[in-house]
């Protein structure tokens, strides 16, 4: 769970940060780039969450 919440807590940070920016003067492939650079961490931790909860919702009580 540590590295899942890692990886997610990482995207945002960078997004974060990018907002803050002023303007950025970027050509548009850059930017879409960076979104899919971005987008692989946050879908890995994600999915890694997911599977967490599926495994906690199988375990008997």
């Amino acid at each position: 769970m540590d590295a899942a919440n890692y990886r997610i807590r990482t995207v945002v940070q960078v997004l974060e940060n990018l907002c803050m920016r002023g303007s950025i003067e970027c050509d548009s492939i850059i930017l879409s780039d960076f979104a899919k650079l971005c987008a692989i961490p946050l879908r890995d931790g994600c999915d890694l969450l997911d599977v967490i909860g599926k495994r906690l919702g199988s375990m008997p009580n």
